[in-house]
């Protein structure tokens, strides 16, 4: 067995599970740091895949009771019915965006520098719009996410449309854009959680078709027992820290907001572009 191999499925399960639910990109997160521990190879990009089912297997375990009442109430006309037509709404314009644009940006924009751009830009907008939030003297329109319309639904997955934008949060899009459409930060927080269970598990089997159709094609891939092993790793890591991350996060949003993101986004940005355009890191 490869150890250093699985150190770094170790390390990445780790960073994917923390990083998935919160505004800060994960997918950026995994980029910056595969770069920094080497991790490349034809299998990277279905390693990701799987690490962030693992993240999403996370919110369908904390969500599991609320997930079967959906499911058995999904022909019965009720909130159940409604929250289920306002996930497939929402999701409906990154599905779309995705197959058309996904190979572009993954080949042009998957790179440290505009992961980096999108983080400091990110952040400066979460300060923008919490202070605009701050600002507000009314309640939020929409108190929990079995309130939301499904214009609401609708506009929140064009929100999420920008995340294609690697540095951008899948994650913040959805619950930065929810706060400006205005529901609450639970309520936002909540339907992002929701959201993601079908986009990733989207982008999983459209990723994984596209890699079995190269493999196929190519007869260059060979599967090993490191791959096997450092895949079931990292998954397993990714469902554990993010399990923590979905329990954290919601009681971390019924009393404060974004702005320390806010702050993490900008100085993580500034920092990697320092280091690559000085020349310290060659990313």
């Amino acid at each position: 067995m490869d150890l250093i191999y699985q150190i770094k499925a170790f390390i990445l399960g780790i960073v994917e599970g923390l990083t998935e639910f919160l505004p800060i990109s994960s997918t950026g997160h995994l980029i910056i740091a595969g770069d920094l521990l080497n991790f490349d190879g034809p299998e990277v990009n279905t390693f990701s895949i799987a690490i962030q089912a693992g993240a999403i297997f996370a919110v369908c375990w904390f969500y599991r009771v609320k997930l079967w009442n959906i499911l058995t109430h999904l022909f019965k006309p009720g909130k159940e019915q409604q929250l289920a037509i306002n996930i497939v709404v929402a999701f409906l314009p990154a599905a779309v965006l995705g197959v058309i644009f996904a190979d572009m940006i993954e080949r042009l924009l998957f790179n440290a520098v505009t992961v980096a751009t999108a983080l400091v830009v990110g952040g400066l907008i979460i300060f923008w719009i919490e202070n605009l939030h701050a600002k507000r003297s009314y309640a939020p329109r929409v108190q929990t996410m079995d309130d939301m319309t499904i214009k609401d639904a609708f506009l929140v997955g064009c929100m999420q449309c920008i995340a294609m934008i690697p540095g951008t949060s899948r994650s913040g899009s959805t619950i930065i854009g929810g706060l400006v459409l205005g529901l609450s930060r639970k309520a936002a927080t909540e339907f992002s959680f929701f959201l993601a269970i079908p986009t990733i598990f989207g982008a999983t089997v459209y990723s994984l078709g596209k890699t079995f159709l190269r493999v196929s094609n190519e007869h260059s891939f060979v599967w090993t027992s490191d791959m096997t092993w450092g895949f079931s790793i990292g998954f397993v890591v990714s469902f554990i820290s993010a399990l923590i991350v979905v329990k954290w996060l919601l009681r971390y949003v019924s009393s404060n907001d974004f702005k320390p993101f806010g702050w993490y986004r900008i100085i993580f940005g500034v920092v990697i572009l320092g280091t690559h355009f000085s020349g310290l890191v060659q990313w």
